[in-house]
């Protein structure tokens, strides 16, 4: 799930933290001025000067001529040696004795001024500030990214926002900055999810007066139907009687394909004739629970583009009609920003409550995933992850967090 994105993203992150990692070390590396060098240069060709063959040969040949000034060498040693011996020598020796911890107290002062020159010279070094100029340059490519992921652009702007904030004019270690990009976006992806969450079975059960009314709206093709499918095994694993309403009497071979899932399931399906009207269908089916005592009524609906005013004329009547206690939008995780407008269209129209996405088992950009609840402000419930009826999975933030690497 979410593969394309999740290496993409994982690229962008490193190049990101990398740049401004290597940006903060260029600026903070302290360079030699020119000038201090040529001391150094010179002061090497003395110490050659000084030391060269040609020296050494003319003090050797000399050597002989200076008996005099060897006899007064050994002389003055002499004399240093009596001293020694002497009792003010030793007073002299024990008085500088006295003063040597003063000596070592202040030379391991100066040590540790000078360790702490260098540890302030190394934090320089491996601590960054990033300006908010250097961050909008160094964001560009992961922006780029999660655009070509169908990331919604409301979405794009709060992950900019939000690592701005931790990043921005907030001294930052250069080894820490990937770390801190990756918590910055989970975080972000976490806040996307901040809604209030519906949970179908307690809602069902707590009902007091049967029975509980679920509308399924999407276009043709999303996995509408057999995600009702999935949501009536899961209701009877969960030991809740519900009956399926086949609303849908506009696309061709409607009727038989949820007639299929019911009889697989051991459900009752209350149909009409193509054509017929689909309130009709919902009110008949909702008696018929009533009558019969069952928990939960199911009722599929036409697929249709919101720009059709006709049929979705229709689905207003069938909401008037049967007044579900809960309207599912049913959309394609990989349709990407066109599943956002969907959901937002149907939102003005009938009013949705939960969404459920289909084919996260196939979706690698996520991006859908990751933006429709942001935008429509409704909950994403459950993620369809395969064709069996078990293949439908409570919908859980970590789930995208862990998808992404992060």
């Amino acid at each position: 799930m979410f593969k394309f994105l999740k290496e993409k993203l994982k690229g962008a992150i490193s190049k990101f933290s990398r740049k401004a990692g290597e940006e903060a070390k260029e600026e903070a590396q302290p360079q030699q001025p020119i000038e201090e060098k040529v001391p150094i240069i010179k002061e090497t060709k003395g110490l050659e000067q000084e030391d060269s063959p040609i020296k050494r040969a003319a003090e050797k040949e000399n050597a002989h001529e200076k008996p005099r000034e060897a006899e007064a060498k050994e002389e003055v040693a002499l004399k240093v040696a009596r001293k020694k011996e002497s009792e003010e020598f030793k007073k002299e020796k024990r008085a500088e004795e006295r003063q040597e911890p003063e000596e070592k107290i202040s030379g391991e002062e100066k040590e540790e001024e000078k360790k702490g020159f260098f540890a302030r010279l190394r934090e320089k070094i491996t601590t960054t500030t990033i300006s908010e100029e250097k961050f909008d340059g160094l964001f560009s490519e992961l922006e780029l990214i999660l655009m070509e992921n169908n990331v919604a652009l409301e979405v794009i702007e709060k992950i900019k926002n939000d690592l701005k904030k931790n990043l921005v004019d907030n001294p930052i270690k250069r080894m820490k900055i990937e770390e801190t990009v990756r918590d910055s976006l989970k975080n972000s992806i976490n806040d996307l999810f901040n809604i209030e969450k519906i949970n179908v079975l307690n809602l069902i059960k707590n009902k007091k007066e049967k029975p509980f009314i679920i509308a399924f709206f999407g276009i043709n093709g999303s996995g509408k139907t057999t995600t009702i499918a999935k949501i009536a095994e899961m209701l009877k694993n969960s030991r809740i009687s519900c009956v399926l309403a086949a609303a849908d009497t506009f696309r061709a071979a409607s009727i038989e394909q949820i007639q299929i899932h019911a009889d697989k399931l051991g459900l009752k399906l209350i149909k009409h004739d193509y054509g017929s009207d689909p309130a009709a269908v919902a009110f008949d089916a909702i008696k018929h629970a009533k009558a019969k005592n069952i928990d939960a009524v199911l009722i599929d609906t036409a697929g249709r583009l919101h720009s059709n005013k006709n049929l979705m004329d229709e689905l207003k009547k069938v909401v008037k009609v049967a007044k579900p206690d809960l309207k599912i939008f049913v959309g394609e995780s990989i349709a990407g920003n066109d599943c956002i407008e969907q959901v937002q269209q149907y939102s003005e129209i009938v009013g949705i409550d939960a969404i459920i996405l289909t084919k996260a088992d196939v979706d690698e950009k996520g991006g859908t995933a990751i933006s429709v609840s942001y935008v429509t402000q409704k909950p994403i419930i459950y993620l369809g992850i395969g064709q069996e009826y078990k293949d439908l999975e409570e919908f859980e933030p970590d789930l995208i967090v862990e998808g992404l690497g992060l």
